[in-house]
């Protein structure tokens, strides 16, 4: 339900699925912490000053005190997942995750999905530096390359660079998108899918803006401008159906190589990224889907059309994207081999 058209469709489907998507037990109590953490926490300045900017985040309508009552509580949920995750380091777009699963779940639900999520799928943002952050927005041009690379070139004659989509993948977009069922659409998405999903929707947002970019003048500031002006009704469903092609079209693995290749052809630091290294240098899940299903990833045509031509059935390809996704996360969490875990999710997604 999730990866297909849609998504979970209520919030109250979503307090059952999202715990099952980040394996997160729900009877589990409230954390709690003794400490005075507002205090305490070197973040809490911070997490205030955003979480006071954060009034476009509620519906609007909601009575004042109600949504003040959310604010103390999205605050207390950040300071206690970074107190009891001292290896976790805050960053501005945090609380706008945050606050979407306070809306979806509640505190107490939320305060537990989301310490899973900060130490899985948004771990490599929360690292003391941006290495990890700047190494996951390097694989946004290789995707768009693959698929049109006159629009790839131009954005690099224009040398407009990648940090347009910063704030879209550090917030998972609830950051610049104003209407929350979209928001929440994607965050269905997302938790479904490998951690580097984000990244292959914002490179369906460039290319399904192809015209709007190559009509821009060729220079940094044009379009750089247009690209940070997320448009608010694109089509969300077709983007993320997209997104899905792509993933399975150029696995991560695969584009791996792409970035480490440009990487020392341009002679920049490599970064660290460790966890995405060992899940796609050693256990590569799209290769065990390859060996386990040699039917379902037949080699294809990388063309302009990638976007448009129909290749196969899309909940085929969405079903074959969930195991590789599933695998993929998999091997981030706990770091074990592939071929152990392929049998399990095997098992779940084609029974």
């Amino acid at each position: 339900m999730a990866i297909s058209e849609g998504g979970l469709l209520t919030d109250e489907i979503r307090c059952q699925v999202w715990p099952k998507l980040l394996n997160v037990n729900t009877n589990e109590p409230l954390l709690v912490s003794s400490k005075d953490l507002r205090h305490m926490s070197k973040d809490y300045q911070q997490v205030l000053l955003d979480v006071r900017r954060s009034l476009r985040r509620f519906p609007p309508g909601m009575p004042d005190e109600q949504r003040e009552g959310l604010q103390e509580e999205l605050i207390d949920i950040i300071l206690l997942i970074l107190d009891r995750n001292p290896q976790l380091h805050y960053y501005q777009g945090y609380h706008d995750i945050v606050v979407t699963f306070l809306l979806v779940v509640g505190k107490k639900l939320a305060t537990s999905l989301v310490e899973k999520l900060s130490t899985h799928h948004l771990r490599d943002f929360m690292d003391p530096t941006m290495d990890n952050t700047k190494h996951i927005l390097n694989f946004l041009m290789p995707i768009i390359d693959q698929v049109n690379p006159e629009l790839h070139d131009f954005m690099q004659n224009a040398e407009v660079g990648t940090i347009f989509a910063l704030s879209w993948l550090i917030s998972w977009f609830g950051h610049v998108l104003s209407d929350f069922r979209h928001v929440v659409r994607l965050y269905d998405f997302f938790l479904a899918c490998h951690p580097l999903m984000p990244i292959y929707f914002a490179a369906v947002i460039v290319l399904y803006r192809e015209q709007e970019v190559l009509d821009c003048d060729c220079d940094m500031a044009s379009v750089h401008h247009l690209l940070s002006q997320i448009p608010q009704d694109l089509p969300y469903e077709t983007l993320i159906s997209r997104a899905g092609d792509l993933f399975v079209q150029f696995p991560p693995s695969e584009l791996a190589r792409e970035v480490a290749a440009q990487q020392e052809a341009e002679r920049t630091a490599a970064s660290t990224f460790k966890d995405f290294e060992l899940a796609s240098a050693q256990q590569r899940p799209d290769m065990v889907l390859r060996q386990r299903f040699p039917g379902l990833l037949r080699p294809e045509a990388r063309t302009k059309g990638v976007l448009t031509k129909p290749r196969t059935n899309r909940f085929v390809k969405l079903a074959v994207m969930g195991l590789t996704v599933a695998l993929g996360a998999a091997a981030l969490a706990v770091v074990k081999s592939a071929l152990e875990w392929a049998p399990k999710f095997q098992l779940q997604l084609f029974p």
